[in-house]
């Protein structure tokens, strides 16, 4: 028994997790959800989940809506083993001891308050002690190395080299707001303004939590809100970063300086611990670090070290004492998404542990959650997905054979990584005690940042996993050319081995064809089949590409989530491509894994009609007000109601299924 093995039997031994998840509907189509007043041609979201709407916020959430309810059930089989494993008091070293110490010491309420902010106290004294640009420079270094303040000033992490996929690289970019993204800063309007103010007396009282006189914070709140305005001022917009080719700038050390004087490279990277091997970085935005290098010479040192302390503050605040955590749900929760009620307080450790053990959990959830027979069924609709994706690729009479033969090319070489990785994630360095909460994360954000700066000078490791198996959400990755499920999405309703294969490919539909369209999506078709960043486009296949593209962002542009309030369709193009063309390729995917069979209707329903409600069904969530002008303005997905409204409107299958008018089959590039 190798000692992997061996760490994992102690742990799984010392865990009884007999406990079931909740029971659970094994279909993803529900009838009690649907409004059939309402004409599925007219409004399909209203049809599939009209009587949704009914179902109340609960004061937790932002939005509430499927996928709550199965991140309920995840969480449930999380608690059981987290509460479990605090008990046991496993040997030191072991999964099950970092596991359950964690988790211990995140609910020990009574040595958080103890603590207060003390175990911060060596952190503050070296900002306090910054009286140079290079001083600055080191402890912006040094904060990313511990793992608090991250992003301060900027960005700064390790990743796969866009245009070398063989290769790790260091990589630079734009950062350093506390509002969600530029425009919170300069938009202008009474509501905008307002929320300013908001965000600024919450700075100023979480500076008096942390000790400072009511006058001194306020002044202080005042300078961190105007460096961060000048911040965001030289930052890109959010369409602007979707394109990889201009946000991609490979330089030479020796050339940093001339990019951007002021900025103190050398100090950075000598701090931050830059192996002497790596000869390049990439700089994503260089006018942002000219404008930066700028205002670390021009600001005063003292404005600086407030924003580091504000950065410190803001970033340690859940882990902290009440006082600091019901200070920044009050901007962040309330204010920003209008939830309210804070989580519960395990929901939150659970959170945190996540992001910092989350593979060490994930071993154990799999065992509960997960099983090879499930595993096996999701591989093969990914190849029924393929083998439509193929045939929409042939199909494309707007493509040309050369440009083909590059796409299918890049197709066959799409990976599939389901449920969990074939290789764990060693946390084996980790010390984990039950000591103050805030030192547990500030530990294993110090050990993830390690992890992530060893990759460099070594191959790329494609057998990784950049979310845990209990996740409940998807991604395609570019530089990888890879499609990744975790199996804390493959849960009921969206998929199940006991349901029929149109609730799991309608469900699916906004997994596995959503995923996979994204490879062709804008941003996606800018990479090769080994996932570099190369154009293998013919001219004019591009420019019909464009073409297509255009249509739907005017498309999404016209929709209207709340009076006044229009989706950006440039912002949103490749969420939306992936929603339109995954649809598509799902539905072929159905059609091709049922080839032979006799589907009989059930409730009423034929089998596409059954599909299409599974798909909508899957998008049922209640969201306040807040939290969807939030979306609008700064994700690149559009909100749920259009997720279903606009990919069906644009699939001719769709309107055949429910006696609509054709769509038009040009609406969509795949």
């Amino acid at each position: 028994m190798t000692p992997h093995r061996t760490l994992l039997a102690l742990a799984l031994a010392a865990l009884p997790l007999a406990a079931a998840a909740p029971t659970h509907p094994i279909t993803a189509v529900d009838p009690a959800y649907m409004n059939r007043s309402v004409s599925p041609c007219k409004d399909f979201y209203e049809y599939a989940n009209g009587a949704f709407d009914k179902v109340p916020i609960p004061g937790e959430y932002a939005s509430y809506g499927v996928n709550e309810e199965i991140d309920a059930r995840n969480e449930a089989i999380l608690k059981h083993i987290l509460e479990t494993a605090a008990a046991t008091r496993a040997p030191k070293g072991t999964l099950a001891q970092r596991v359950g110490d964690f988790y211990a010491s995140g609910m020990d309420e009574a040595l958080i308050e103890k603590a207060g902010i003390q175990p911060l106290a060596p952190v503050f004294k070296a900002i306090a002690e910054v009286k140079t640009p290079a001083e600055l420079m080191a402890e912006i270094a040094r904060l990313d190395r511990l793992g608090l303040g991250a992003g301060a000033g900027f960005g700064f992490g390790v990743q796969v080299d866009d245009r070398d996929s063989s290769a790790m690289i260091a990589g630079f970019y734009q950062g350093g707001l506390g509002l969600p993204e530029r425009g919170y800063y300069l938009r202008p309007g009474k509501e905008a303004e307002t929320l300013r103010q908001a965000y600024v007396a919450h700075i100023g009282r979480m500076f008096e939590l942390a000790g400072d006189a009511p006058a001194a914070a306020k002044a202080e709140a005042d300078s961190v809100m105007a460096l961060e305005t000048k911040l965001a001022k030289d930052s890109r917009t959010i369409v602007q970063l979707r394109d990889p080719q201009t946000n991609y700038h490979k330089v030479a050390l020796g050339e940093l300086p001339t990019l951007a004087p002021g900025f103190h490279w050398h100090t950075f990277v000598t701090a931050v611990g830059l192996p002497a091997s790596e000869t390049h970085v990439l700089v994503g935005q260089p006018e942002f670090f000219k404008a930066l290098g700028g205002l670390m010479a021009s600001e005063p040192m003292a404005i600086w070290r407030t924003y580091l302390r504000w950065r410190v503050l803001s970033e340690a605040a859940p882990y902290l004492g009440h006082a600091f955590v019901d200070e920044s749900f009050a901007f962040y929760g309330k204010t920003l998404s209008g939830t309210t009620a804070l989580r519960p307080r395990w929901k939150r450790v659970l959170g945190a542990e996540d992001r910092a053990l989350g593979f060490d959990l994930g071993q154990l959830y799999v065992k509960a959650a997960f099983s090879p027979e499930a595993k096996a069924e999701v591989l093969e609709m990914v190849k029924y997905h393929k083998e439509a994706l193929r045939a929409r690729i042939l199909a494309a009479d707007w493509m040309d054979s050369a440009t083909k033969q590059q796409a299918l090319r890049k197709l066959e070489a799409m990976r599939a990584k389901v449920g969990y990785p074939d290789r764990w994630r060693d946390y084996s360095g980790l010390a984990i005690s039950r000591q103050p909460y805030i030192l547990n994360v500030e530990a294993a954000a110090a050990f993830s940042f390690q992890r992530r700066m060893a990759k460099l000078g070594k191959p790329v490791d494609r057998d990784e996993w950049n979310m845990t198996p209990q996740t409940n959400n998807a991604y395609y990755d570019p530089s990888m050319n890879e499609i990744v499920l975790p199996a804390g999405i493959l849960q009921p309703p969206f998929f199940s081995v006991k349901a029929d294969d149109a609730s799991n490919y309608g469900a699916l539909a906004s997994t596995i064809g959503h995923e996979m369209t994204h490879g062709f999506d804008d941003q996606g078709r800018q990479y090769d089949w080994q996932g570099n960043l190369k154009d293998w486009w013919t001219p004019e296949d591009a420019r019909r590409f464009k073409a297509r593209a255009e249509r739907i962002v005017k498309q999404y542009d016209a929709y209207e989530p709340l009076p006044g309030l229009h989706i950006n369709g440039e912002q949103t193009l490749g969420e939306n491509i992936a929603d339109v063309g995954g649809l598509r390729i799902s539905y072929d995917a159905f059609k091709l894994a049922t080839r032979g069979k006799h589907l009989k209707s059930i409730g009423g329903f034929t089998p596409d009609q059954r599909f299409f409600i599974a798909f909508a069904q899957g998008w049922r969530t209640n969201q306040r007000p807040e939290a969807v002008r939030m979306q609008v303005r700064t994700d690149v997905h559009s909100p749920v109601r259009f997720r279903v409204i606009g990919p069906v409107s644009d699939l001719p299958a769709f309107g055949r299924a429910f006696g609509c008018k054709p769509a038009d089959p040009s609406a969509a590039i795949w």
